[in-house]
């Protein structure tokens, strides 16, 4: 394949997942995910800072997605609710990665500093759902608690969905989970 056909930034989205699965994400390095995509690794640099930021493009969508999810959800919607509305419009749109955010997800459990970047993702997303909850009039902590606990929620769904023996849609996973915190929050 040639340095000038489309799509590079997938093309070394695709290699670089392949690698990071077959060698370990400590061992590739950005000169095998080039070759592999059939580019230079002045083009690698053209479109990810580095090898980790491959794992993590598009946080910046998603974070608008899910915010505009929370902001578009009824008005008489409780703030968990609202908040559920934005991690299911996340769920949706990893769902038709297919396989690609499962092997992602495997990939970053196999290295802490991979995790602590996930962690410090959903943090961000969490403060993000907060901050649109309290525009919609929910004080704090509410907001905090709620778009909290949606992210809860999202990764205990999330985890779930990636095991391979799980064939159910994503954001019916969420509304499962969002359902068992009802429960247990009830005393049920």
């Amino acid at each position: 394949m040639g340095r000038w056909e489309p799509n590079a930034r997938g093309r070394l989205l695709k290699a670089a997942l392949e690698l990071y699965g077959e060698s370990g994400f400590e061992q590739t390095t950005v000169a095998e995910i080039a070759k592999r995509a059939g580019l230079t690794e002045r083009t690698f640099f053209r479109h990810f800072a580095d090898k980790r930021e491959v794992l993590f493009a598009g946080m910046a969508t998603m974070e608008e997605l899910i915010v505009a999810a929370v902001a578009n959800a009824p008005d008489r919607a409780a703030p968990i609710d609202a908040a559920i509305a934005g991690v299911e419009a996340a769920g949706a749109a990893i769902q038709e990665g297919g396989e690609l955010p499962r092997l992602r997800a495997k990939i970053v459990a196999t290295s802490a500093e991979l995790q602590e970047r996930e962690l410090v993702k959903l943090a961000l997303f969490a403060a993000s759902i907060a901050r649109e909850l309290e525009r919609r009039g929910v004080a704090e902590p509410a907001a905090s608690l709620a778009a909290e606990a949606a992210i809860a929620v999202f990764r205990v769904a999330f985890d779930r969905w990636v095991d391979e023996a799980n064939e159910q849609d994503l954001p019916r996973l969420i509304r499962e989970s969002l359902g068992q915190l009802r429960a247990v929050t009830a005393g049920q």
